[in-house]
């Protein structure tokens, strides 16, 4: 299963590193990542693998957005399945 996880904000030093750090952590493979700085706007999308997550979906999804909130920006982790369904014509 994949997971779609957005990262936007302040640009700053080190963002894709912690990101991807808390992604190893909890046992999540990053298969693409894309990211960009429009001035000083930071926008990130990465597409994971979480067959082998160590939590809980929601708890990942949860610690994410409580780390980007921490971090002055707005992290949101989403199941492959709900992104499908949302986007579905």
């Amino acid at each position: 299963m994949k997971a779609v996880i957005t990262v936007t904000g302040k640009d700053g030093l080190g963002i894709v590193a912690k990101v991807s750090t808390e992604c190893a952590k909890y046992g999540i493979n990053i298969i693409d990542i894309s990211q960009s700085v429009l001035q000083e706007y930071f926008a990130m999308i990465m597409i994971a693998d979480i067959d082998s997550l160590n939590v809980g979906f929601t708890d990942f999804a949860d610690h994410l957005k409580e780390m980007g909130r921490a971090c002055n920006l707005e992290i949101q982790a989403m199941h492959e399945d709900i992104f499908n369904s949302m986007h579905k014509i």
